[in-house]
C-alpha cells in the first residue's frame, strides 16, 4: 500500500546503500578541502576520487566484526582505493561524517515531501473554489450551529496546510547544516575554515556551537513540524469521515470499479483512506516525541539517540510523503452530495436562524418604549427554538406566529432575517484573504 502513494525515490533514500553513499559524499568533500589547503596532493586526491566506492555486503561483513558502522565503512572504502585512503577521514570523528549526512539526507526527503505540499494545496485550492457557496450546515459539538459553505470548509484546510508547509520550511533550514568539528567540537585536528569550506561544498550551513554531534533540537524542531503536519492530516480525514457517516453522506471517498468495502456485506463503502490516514498520523506525531526525547544526551554525546533516528528518520519522512500523496488523491476523487447537505442543513427545522432572531430582537427591543434585555429576547427565542426542536415545526414558521417577538419584529424584519444569503455575504473576503496571502 506504502509503494502507491510515495515515491520510490523517498524510499531509495532511506537505503543502507543511499546512507553509505551520503556518507561517502562527506568523505570526498572533507578529502576535497584538505586537498584545497594542500594536505592531499593531486594525486592522490585523483586516485580517491576515481577509486573510492564500497561494497554495502562488505561493509556489513566487516561491521559483524568491528561491531561499529563507520569503522566498517572507512575499511571497505580502503579496500577499494589502496594507499590513498589514509587521507580519508583525516581529523574527523564517525559523528562529522553521519551528522553532515544525515542533514544531507533529511534535506533532500524534505524537499520531497514539500512537492507533496504543494500538490495537496492546489488540489483543495481548487475543491475550495469549485465548491464556493455551497451551503451547508456548519456544526459545533457534532450539532447543527450556522449555515456555512463547503467551500469555506475545505478553505480552512487550505490555509492551515500553507501554515504547516511554510513550518516545515523552515525546519529543513534549520536541519541543514552540518559539523565537521571533531571528537567533542573543538577543532582539535581541524579548524573552522576547514569546516565551512566542506559544507559548502555539500551545499550546507555549519552548526554555529557543536559537541561530537549537531544539536538534536535541529532534529526535533524537523520531526514535530512533520508532527504538525500529520495533525492536520487527521483533522481533515476525521471531517471526512464524519461527512461521509450514512444519516450525513454529504462527501464520500471515491470508490474504484471492483474494489470490495467488506467480506460480509456488499453493499458497503467505508472512508478506508481517511481512516488509514488518521491511523497513520498518530505514528508520525509519535515519532516527534522521540527526537525530542533525544535532546537530552549525555555530556558532549552519547549513543542513545542513534537507534532511534534510525527508525524515525525513514518512518516519519516516508510516512509524511505517504499520508500527503495520499490526502491529494482522496481529495481530487472525493464526491459532493449537494442535495444531501441541503437535506441535512434543514434537517433541524431552521433552527440555525436563532442567534439571527435573538440579534434583531435586542437591537429592536432596545429601540421600543419597552425596553427588552438580552436574557428576555433570549427566552423569548429559545421557546420557539425548543418548541420546533420537539413537535419538528419549522422554526420560522414559529417565530412568524410568536405574538411576543411579533411586537418588536415587522414581516419585512424577519423576511430579511430567514435570507440564507445573509450567511456567506462575507465569503468572498475571507476566499481574497487566503489567496492573496497564497
Amino acid at each position: 500500500m506504502i509503494e502507491r502513494y510515495t515515491r520510490p525515490e523517498m524510499g531509495a533514500l532511506w537505503t543502507i546503500e543511499s546512507r553509505l553513499r551520503a556518507w561517502l559524499e562527506v568523505e570526498l568533500a572533507v578529502c576535497q578541502a584538505w586537498n584545497e589547503r594542500g594536505i592531499i596532493d593531486d594525486a592522490a586526491m585523483k586516485e580517491i576520487k576515481e577509486k573510492a566506492d564500497f561494497d554495502v555486503n562488505r561493509v556489513l561483513e566487516i561491521e559483524e566484526e568491528t561491531r561499529h558502522d563507520v569503522i566498517a565503512f572507512l575499511t571497505a572504502v580502503e579496500e577499494k582505493v589502496g594507499p590513498s585512503a589514509r587521507f580519508i577521514h583525516l581529523g574527523c570523528t564517525s559523528s562529522d561524517i553521519v551528522d553532515t549526512a544525515n542533514a544531507l539526507l533529511l534535506v533532500r526527503a524534505g524537499n520531497m515531501i514539500l512537492k507533496a505540499f504543494d500538490g495537496l494545496l492546489l488540489t483543495l485550492k481548487e475543491l475550495a473554489l469549485k465548491t464556493k457557496s455551497q451551503l451547508c450546515i456548519g456544526r459545533t459539538h457534532g450539532i447543527h450551529a450556522e449555515p456555512t459553505s463547503f467551500g469555506l470548509k475545505i478553505l480552512g484546510f487550505y490555509a492551515e496546510f500553507q501554515r504547516h508547509r511554510a513550518r516545515f520550511v523552515n525546519a529543513i533550514e534549520g536541519i541543514k547544516v552540518g559539523k565537521i568539528s571533531g571528537a567533542v567540537g573543538t577543532y582539535a585536528m581541524l579548524d573552522p575554515e576547514l569546516e565551512k569550506r566542506i559544507c559548502e561544498i555539500l551545499g550546507l550551513g555549519v552548526e554555529t556551537v557543536s559537541t561530537q554531534i549537531i544539536s538534536r533540537d535541529r532534529y526535533a524542531d524537523y520531526f514535530t513540524a512533520l508532527a504538525l503536519t500529520a495533525g492536520g492530516v487527521e483533522r481533515l480525514c476525521v471531517e471526512l469521515r464524519h461527512l461521509q457517516r450514512t444519516e450525513v453522506l454529504e462527501v464520500e471517498e471515491g470508490f474504484g470499479k471492483g474494489q470490495k468495502g467488506s467480506s460480509a456485506m456488499p453493499h458497503k463503502k467505508n472512508p478506508i483512506s481517511a481512516e488509514n490516514m488518521a491511523g497513520l498520523s498518530r505514528l508520525i506525531r509519535t515519532n516527534a516525541l522521540a527526537s525530542m526525547e533525544n535532546m537530552p544526551l549525555w555530556h558532549e554525546r552519547d549513543i542513545s539517540h542513534s537507534s532511534v533516528e534510525r527508525v524515525i528518520m525513514p518512518d516519519s519522512t516516508i510516512l509524511t510523503d505517504y499520508v500527503l500523496n495520499r490526502l491529494t488523491k482522496l481529495i481530487a476523487n472525493l464526491v459532493i452530495y449537494p442535495k444531501n447537505m441541503e437535506r441535512n442543513l434543514w434537517l433541524s427545522h431552521g433552527l440555525f436562524f436563532s442567534q439571527r432572531v435573538l440579534t434583531a430582537l435586542i437591537e429592536k427591543g432596545g429601540k421600543s418604549d419597552k425596553q427588552l434585555s438580552r436574557q428576555e429576547a433570549y427566552v423569548m427565542v429559545q421557546k420557539c427554538a425548543m418548541q420546533s426542536w420537539q413537535q419538528g415545526v419549522p422554526f420560522t414558521d414559529l417565530v412568524y406566529a410568536d405574538t411576543e417577538i411579533r411586537k418588536y419584529l415587522k414581516q419585512s424584519d424577519l423576511s430579511e432575517i430567514f435570507d440564507l444569503k445573509y450567511y456567506l455575504r462575507h465569503e468572498d473576503t475571507i476566499f481574497k484573504r487566503v489567496l492573496e496571502k497564497a
